[in-house]
């Protein structure tokens, strides 16, 4: 029989992971009990923290079935508390709160998945027969996270864990041999490759298109973008996604097109449609053991794909354009660009 899973992720809504591709086929033969993010980090005294932080302390207790056998659960919470105290009382807060949904749900020996290190608190407590630590990202050097404290989350949950699996090789190597196997990110071939109409937002003043999709964030390397933007005026430059910098610090030229958070579903409306796919990072930690499941995606729908250097790109470097410059791909940008093909 097949054994049931409860699994902390981030939420089941917001930017698509390979969690939830995983979790989804997974949960064909299975009951899955998603809990959205706990979080990585401690609110700071701004707008955005704020708000999200009430969400998750003065929210109403939220169990929706979004789909055959997936109940997702919204749980009140402190996010990464740093004390003692404050670990102690996030995790009872929320074992109240989970206890009833377990007992009605009634999982079969249940494996606790986590893909957020902050979820290890609650390792032994949720009647899990085995616990697998899903590591999609390197925590270390994320932006955006409470480090000191996620880093000793995670050194907890390499030890409690009974199999860690891990998106790319760099971050693999941190994990002991004994526990880690490498699951690379995989893509929904079908949606991506399946032909589908041009978004009607998407820029059609005759001009070519480049785009990009995903968090709009500090791993993209705007200093470049501002030169290939403003030296490119007979292209159009498209970003989707959502805006993580207040103020944004993309490009503000008229050929420079933000078109907010799409869904997921929603993205081959504009990839297979504009004619050249962007992945401009800065070359930093992050990026080095990153391995972004949009690349695979950008693959299946076969437009050209322009890239800054980075180690997962090896595999297929025979299909993109790797530059290194604002100049370089200035210099790609004019010339003839071939599709990609990886079938």
């Amino acid at each position: 029989m097949k054994r049931d899973l409860i699994v902390f992720g981030e939420d089941f809504n917001g930017l698509p992971s390979s969690t939830q591709y995983l979790i989804k086929n997974l949960s064909h033969n299975r009951k899955v009990l998603w809990i959205n993010s706990i979080g990585l980090r401690q609110p700071k005294l701004n707008l955005i923290d704020i708000k999200r932080s009430c969400s998750k302390i003065f929210c109403k207790k939220q169990t929706d079935s979004l789909l055959k056998n997936i109940t997702v659960v919204n749980l009140k919470t402190i996010p990464a508390p740093h004390s003692i105290l404050g670990r102690k009382i996030a995790k009872y807060l929320m074992l109240y709160q989970l206890k009833p949904i377990l007992k009605q749900l009634q999982l079969n020996k249940p494996i606790l998945w986590c893909s957020l290190p902050t979820a290890v608190d609650l390792c032994g407590y949720l009647g899990e027969s085995k616990i697998i630590y899903y590591c999609g990202d390197d925590f270390n050097s994320l932006a955006g996270v409470d480090h000191n404290s996620v880093i000793k989350h995670e050194q907890k949950m390499i030890k409690k864990a009974n199999l860690i699996f891990s998106a790319s090789k760099e971050i693999l190597l941190k994990f002991p041999i004994s526990k880690r196997q490498l699951l690379p990110h995989g893509v929904e071939f079908k949606l991506f490759n399946t032909p589908v109409p041009r978004a009607i937002d998407l820029p059609n003043n005759g001009r070519p298109t480049a785009g990009f999709y995903g968090s709009i964030s500090n791993w993209l390397d705007y200093e470049m973008l501002d030169k290939v933007t403003k030296n490119n005026q007979n292209w159009n430059f498209v970003f989707i996604g959502p805006q993580q910098l207040k103020p944004s610090l993309l490009p503000t030229y008229k050929n420079v097109y933000y078109l907010g958070k799409k869904q997921h579903h929603q993205l081959p409306q504009y990839s297979q449609h504009w004619n050249v796919s962007l992945l401009p990072f800065k070359l930093n930690p992050q990026i080095l053991s990153c391995n972004p499941l949009k690349l695979m995606e950008y693959l299946v729908v076969g437009n050209p794909i322009i890239s800054t250097p980075f180690p997962a790109l090896t595999p297929f470097k025979h299909l993109i354009n790797i530059v290194k410059n604002s100049e370089e791909m200035s210099r790609v940008l004019l010339k003839p660009l071939k599709k990609t093909s990886i079938i």
